[in-house]
Order: C-alpha cells, then structure tokens, then sequence
C-alpha cells in the first residue's frame, strides 16, 4: 500500500512518525528472547546477514594486512628491493583490503551501528591466527586466551544487541539529523574536538589519548553517516529510489571528509606509538564512539531491557580485553625476528645479520659498518 502524500508541515511530520514505527520492532517478552534459538533466528534474519557480512569483511581485511606484511618481508630480503608499490603481491593486499572494507559498508546498511562497530574485534583476532599459519609466528598463552575472550564477547553482544530493525529512508536520516538529541550530541562534540585540537596544535600536547580522541570523535561521526549512506543505497535497492534526495550527498560528503581526517590523525599515532599501543585503544576508542552514535542518532537503544543491555556491554569489555591481550607485546618479539641473513661472503665467514632500519631509504644496513669495512682493509693489506 502507498505511503499517503503530506499536504502539510504537520501532516508531513506525522507521515515521518508512522514511518518510524512502521520501521522499527522492539524486545519483546518471550520464548526465545536472549538466546539463540529458532525464534530469535527468525526475527533477526536480516541482522544476522549484517553480522556474517561484517566478520567476512574484517577477515578478509586480516588476510589483506597479513599479505601486505608478508610483501615487505619478502622485498626486504632481497639483494635490490623495489619500492613496495610495485609489487603485485602488495596490491593484491589492498584490493582484498578494499573488498573487506565493502562487506563492512554493506554491513551497516542492513544491521544497527551497535552490532556492527564492535565486530572490528575479529580483525585483530583474525589477524593473529592468520599470522601463525602464514608468517610462522608464535602463537602464544595470550593469544590464546585474548581470542577466547574475543570470541566470547562477539557470541555475547552478538545475541544480546538491542533487537531494533530500521528502514534508513532519507526522510528517516532527515527526521533524525535534526532532532534535539543529535544537535546536542554534535554541539557537544564539536566543544570537545575543538579543546583536543586546540592543545594539539597550540600547546603541542601528542599524547596518544589525545589524538585517539580525536580519531574517535570524528569516528562517531563517520559512522552515523556510513550507515545513513548504506542505509538509503540498500533502501534504494529494496523499495524506492533514495539517491535522489539532498541528504544523502550530505552524508556522503561527511563521510568522506569524516575519513580523511580520521585517518591523518591516525596516522600521526602510529608514527608516535607503537602498533601494539595504537591498535586496541583506538579500537576501544573507535567502538565506544561509534556505540554512542548509534545510540544517540539512531536510537538503537530504545525499548531495551536493562539487563540485555548490560550483557551487550559485558561483551563488548571481553572483546576488549581480547584485543588488548593479543596485541600485548607483540612488537616486541617481532623486533627480536625481524634481521635477514646477509648471506655467505667468499672467503670470510659473516656471522652478522642485518637490522631493517625503518627510518632509512633502504632496508637495512649491517650493524657496525665502519667496524667491518676497518676489517676489511686489514685483511686486504695482510694478504
């Protein structure tokens, strides 16, 4: 049946309510409810396929960062390396990476902001398995349990997400963007941003914590309008046409300018920190913030039972400590096994190894190469 045409202002805004009952559907009391079974199964079909599309993207995102790496360890042992970008095993990491990231896309359009941000844990996880059977990297104690506990949490917050199904039409996006709660959130936001930036830029202050809040300020942002973007293209695929409303490249220009600067700030932590540092904060930093907005802007919270809710949350400090246990130290060993064998030398017996400088235009250097090269010339005036 067709929607009725407003006449009005007022009929409009009523139009736009019936629409948002229309779309969302509440806990509701029953068999079933908070476990996974047959019932819970049929009333969350179309999360679920969210869900599946949001762990394939961050697994293939693992095995695009695992291939990429295995790249730069290959080029490094050769005798000429060539520049990273040139190499064919490096692209096909990013293509993969780019592959991953559309399943995340595509995951928001059809699942809540709640459901979906928190599953970024698999990629870290992910990335750990994938680095033992493919680097040959040790697996340890704490992985094994990190991954546990990650594994854990997702099963928690995955049963226990507040079960709302939204429609994301553009007058959807449009009712909500200017609803009292999003203008507040973003006035907020927006104080907040400014006082990390001023002390940032003005007092030099590069704290990690600073610029991951940074980093999860802007997060927020950009996932109300990935999920707003997505929501209106699958809309558009389903139902009726959605692209052609101004909103939308609204969102589409926040989410794009949103990203670009998320990642400039980002990238200014990783070259400050290490990985193992940045990498479960700004994970935790990353989900809180994006929690937050669905909460806020999409209301994916509302109707919850409390108990639901602190169980979702519950499981969400598990993937934490997940993440934060398989990243812990793990620099650390890899700096211990990063040398590559400077192979036989005619004549001499060369026991020493050489150490990729990271700051360097080339891939290593040998440890003391005045010393050698002193050696050298003895030997030769000997002879």
């Amino acid at each position: 049946m067709a929607a009725p045409v407003p006449t009005g202002p007022g009929d409009d805004a009523s139009a736009v309510l019936d629409e948002l009952s229309r779309n969302f559907s509440y806990w509701v009391p029953g068999a079933g409810n908070g476990s996974l079974s047959g019932a819970w199964y049929r009333r969350n079909q179309i999360h679920l396929f969210g869900v599946l599309l949001a762990i394939l993207g961050n697994l293939v995102i693992s095995i695009s960062l695992n291939i990429q790496k295995y790249s730069h360890l290959h080029l490094a042992q050769q005798e000429h390396p060539k520049p990273y970008f040139k190499s064919v095993l490096w692209w096909g990491g990013v293509l993969l990476m780019a592959v991953g990231e559309t399943g995340n896309f595509a995951a928001y359009g059809v699942a809540p902001i709640t459901l979906i941000a928190p599953l970024g844990c698999m990629s870290v996880t992910g990335s750990a398995i994938i680095s033992v059977l493919f680097l040959k990297e040790n697996l340890r104690a704490s992985d094994l349990l990190g991954i546990t506990l990650a594994f854990t949490g997702t099963y928690l917050l995955v049963n226990f997400a507040p079960n709302i199904t939204q429609a994301i039409s553009a007058r959807t996006v449009q009712y909500y963007f200017v609803g009292w709660q999003f203008l507040l959130y973003v006035i907020l936001e927006i104080l907040v941003f400014c006082i990390l930036l001023y002390f940032h830029k003005r007092k030099g202050m590069t704290h990690i914590a600073i610029l991951l809040a940074l980093v999860a300020l802007l997060a927020s942002v950009t996932a109300i309008s990935v999920k707003a973007v997505s929501g209106m293209i699958t809309f558009s695929m389903t139902d009726k046409m959605q692209l052609t409303y101004p909103i939308f490249y609204i969102m589409l220009i926040i989410m794009i300018a949103s990203c670009v600067f998320q990642v400039k700030f980002l990238n200014q932590a990783t070259i400050l920190y290490t990985t193992t540092t940045v990498v479960p904060v700004n994970h935790i930093f990353f989900t809180t913030s994006a929690i937050i907005a669905g909460i806020v802007f999409y209301q994916e919270f509302l109707g919850a039972a409390f108990l639901t809710v602190f169980i979702y949350f519950f499981g969400c400090f598990l993937s934490f400590l997940g993440v934060f246990l398989v990243t812990r130290n793990r620099e650390k060993e890899h700096l211990q096994q990063s040398y590559v064998d400077f192979g036989s030398v005619p004549g001499k017996q060369m026991l020493d190894k050489i150490q990729p400088d990271s700051n360097g235009l080339s891939y290593g250097t040998l440890p003391d190469g005045s010393d050698s090269t002193k050696s050298q010339s003895g030997e030769k005036k000997e002879a």
